[in-house]
């Protein structure tokens, strides 16, 4: 059988059978994957753990007719161990595993997913940040690379330079007075600050933002998220936004 071997993250795992699991991985050169894992769930499996959700693992498998089986994982990077022990990490590093599974297709190179999952899981398990805020981050970061970059600052419309006030979701983002729709809201500054900061890196503006503004923002992000995903990503319903810091 044809060997290949990749470096991967786990994104979500079900059970196969009374030993087994379909392992589904973002790896950074085939895209994603669905694979077995054979035996992984007996308590003497080789690397049944290595094969949890946020796991970076080198992973080797050979091709099948249907789905490709495992042969080897090793551990690259234990971030889902450090995620699961935490209630707020677990709860957004699931959210942006959901996110990057829903955001991706079977067999389709997806690299700069890759590395943006793997750099905010990096982060997430470090505590760098405010899970939260990682989390808007990831998230808007992710729908640009999936070609729905929101405007924080000019006319989403009509490209007028900002600062503009109104934010239209189905317009993609901020827009000018005669390009306003009803429907459209009306964020505070702070807020559109706070969201065009994380689009760009700049933690040193998204870590002073006040929390009131950070949840604000997160709102917005969820919404954003939900429109182009045309529903909600299950696990943002379980992120804790009240400790949202800033």
């Amino acid at each position: 059988m044809p060997l290949y071997r990749d470096e991967a993250i786990v994104l979500r795992t079900h059970k196969l059978g009374e030993a087994d699991r379909i392992v589904t991985v973002l790896s950074r050169n085939r895209g994603k994957l669905r694979v077995v894992g054979k035996g992984v769930r007996r308590t003497k499996s080789r690397f049944g753990a290595r094969l949890e959700p946020a796991m970076r693992v080198d992973l080797q498998c050979y091709e099948g007719r249907s789905l490709d089986t495992v042969t080897q994982a090793e551990t690259i990077d234990p971030w889902g161990d450090a995620i699961a022990r935490d209630y707020d990490l677990y709860t957004a590093g699931s959210a942006m595993l959901e996110t990057a599974d829903r955001l991706t297709e079977e067999h389709e190179p997806a690299t700069q997913h890759y590395l943006l999952l793997a750099g905010a899981l990096r982060s997430l398990a470090q505590r760098d940040h405010d899970p939260g805020v990682l989390l808007d981050a990831y998230l808007t970061r992710a729908l640009a690379i999936a070609g729905w970059a929101p405007s924080f600052h000019d006319c989403a419309m009509c490209g007028a330079e900002g600062p503009h006030r109104a934010f239209h979701i189905p317009s993609g983002g901020v827009v000018c007075s005669s390009c306003r729709l009803p429907g459209a809201a009306a964020p505070h500054p702070d807020v559109l600050r706070h969201l065009a900061a994380l689009l760009t890196g700049d933690w040193a503006i998204a870590d002073a933002t006040q929390p009131r503004h950070c949840r604000e923002a997160a709102g917005l992000v969820a919404a954003y998220l939900q429109w182009h995903l045309e529903r909600g990503v299950r696990s943002l319903r379980l992120v804790d936004r009240t400790g949202t810091a800033g």
